[in-house]
């Protein structure tokens, strides 16, 4: 539901940005992807995947992640869009392309479970 959340709040940005303020889809499908990605932190932290890892650690792993998708994502709909197809299906694609590999990311890499000994016997 967070991720759904997310995206629905991403693709809404989006749009207000291009197609109602006519910010340029390079300007406007990163930000619409970075205010949407802060709120998603917060949800997916707090509520699905209930974490106790540290904030920093999570917080530097988690921005890395960002940099890495607003990239992927910023690329995925420009391209689709030079193909001559509207931007919004470049954006479902980039969306399932992320969402696959944010789901491993967040469950083994950001929110990981910590590795603490099991207590004696």
């Amino acid at each position: 539901m967070v991720g759904g959340g997310a995206f629905l709040i991403d693709l809404g940005l989006l749009a207000l940005l291009h197609d109602v303020f006519a910010v340029p889809l390079v300007v406007a499908t990163p930000a619409a992807f970075l205010l949407s990605f802060a709120i998603t932190y917060f949800l997916q932290r707090a509520f699905t995947f209930g974490t106790e890892a540290g904030m920093a650690s999570s917080a530097v792993k988690y921005t890395t992640l960002v940099a890495f998708n607003t990239v992927a994502t910023t690329a995925i709909v420009a391209a689709v869009a030079a193909l001559g197809l509207p931007w919004v299906v470049g954006k479902v694609v980039a969306v399932g392309s992320t969402t696959v590999w944010n789901y491993f990311a967040y469950r083994y890499w950001i929110f990981a479970p910590s590795r603490r000994p099991a207590p004696p016997v």
